[in-house]
């Protein structure tokens, strides 16, 4: 797999000058950092995960349903 010299140097220049980022805001930090246990932190991590569930099934079931819509093509293709 060759690079041109374009991708090159924008692969340098992307590992040359990363920048870390937080992804949190603000007041979810705010929050957070406000309570004394962390029942909180443990809350705010579990409703990330439940929310995070649902793209993941929606393109579960969109790529199910195109395999099938495929598949049923193909098998008619072959019986003609």
């Amino acid at each position: 797999m060759r690079l041109n010299i374009k991708q090159l140097c924008c692969l340098i220049f992307m590992l040359l000058f990363s920048v870390a980022g937080q992804a949190q805001c603000a007041m979810c930090r705010a929050a957070l950092e406000s309570s004394n246990g962390t029942i909180k932190g443990e809350a705010v991590n579990n409703g990330i995960v439940y929310l995070m569930i649902f793209p993941y099934l929606l393109v579960g079931v969109v790529g199910y349903a195109v395999y099938r819509l495929r598949k049923k093509k193909k098998e008619a293709e072959t019986e003609q």
